[in-house]
């Protein structure tokens, strides 16, 4: 009889710790999905200030190649 308890009990902690372990990669996924989000949107208004930037230069450089 003891080594069915000793074996019920290992089962459960080990199914105890995979769920801790599920617990903190589910919370390092949510941190590193916000991350992710927020680079993304830093990229996205780089990329808008580049294109306002550019727009000048361009034109100039196409009114010099009429002249």
């Amino acid at each position: 009889m003891l080594w069915p308890m000793i074996a019920i009990a290992l089962g459960f902690v080990g199914i105890a710790v995979l769920g801790v372990l599920a617990v903190r990669v589910f919370v390092e996924v949510r941190r590193l999905a916000r991350q992710v989000g927020a680079t993304s949107e830093r990229i996205q208004r780089a990329a808008e200030d580049l294109e306002r930037a550019a727009t000048p230069l361009a034109s100039r450089m196409h009114e010099v190649g009429r002249d």
